[in-house]
């Protein structure tokens, strides 16, 4: 069997993406394209078959020297979400276009949500639940070692003693006296 290709595999995971993202009118789906050099956003309403509004690093007025980069994805961000907004879009439905949410892709995805797009989700910031516990901080001096909750910790280690495993005897490790006539 022939390998596929980044992109045949790219195409498929977008596929089963797709299954699941739908756009509409009052939230239409915020569709994401990178090539090397650019990146491209548009709004779609999957219902109507429409594209409400689009943004490009390929525009002259939104490219700067090269759009394969994050400032590039900062800015086309920037502008898709005022596109929208003008265009009376306020939700989205994110689509990364089978692109792993990693770089240019999350800083494009991250930037609409900063200026003004879906305001329920916050970029980058998580969200504190009331009635659970934070973590302690860390004092100085101590080593760092992750805290768990609800478990007892584990000794911690004196410096200079090396671990020794810990061997349990058990009845076919001791040897076997036998009892001979001959010692009576």
């Amino acid at each position: 069997m022939a390998q596929k290709s980044r992109a045949d595999v790219r195409r498929g995971v977008h596929s089963r993406i797709r299954k699941k993202v739908r756009g509409s009118a009052e939230r239409p789906r915020l569709a994401v394209f990178r090539s090397l050099n650019h990146i491209y956003a548009q709004l779609i309403d999957d219902d109507n078959g429409t594209t409400l509004a689009t943004a490009s690093t390929a525009e002259k007025a939104l490219g700067g020297k090269t759009g394969g980069n994050i400032e590039a994805a900062l800015t086309i961000g920037k502008a898709i979400a005022e596109r929208a907004i003008k265009a009376g879009v306020e939700t989205v439905v994110y689509d990364r276009g089978g692109y792993v949410y990693h770089g240019r892709v999350k800083a494009l995805l991250d930037a609409t949500r900063e200026a003004g797009l879906n305001k329920n989700e916050a970029a980058d910031k998580p969200v504190k639940e009331e009635g659970k516990a934070e973590k302690p901080v860390k004092e100085e001096g101590k080593a760092d070692k992750p805290v768990k909750e609800g478990k007892a910790e584990k000794p911690v280690k004196e410096e200079g003693k090396a671990d020794k495993p810990v061997k349990k005897e058990s009845k076919a490790d001791k040897p076997v006296k036998k009892e001979s006539k001959d010692e009576e």
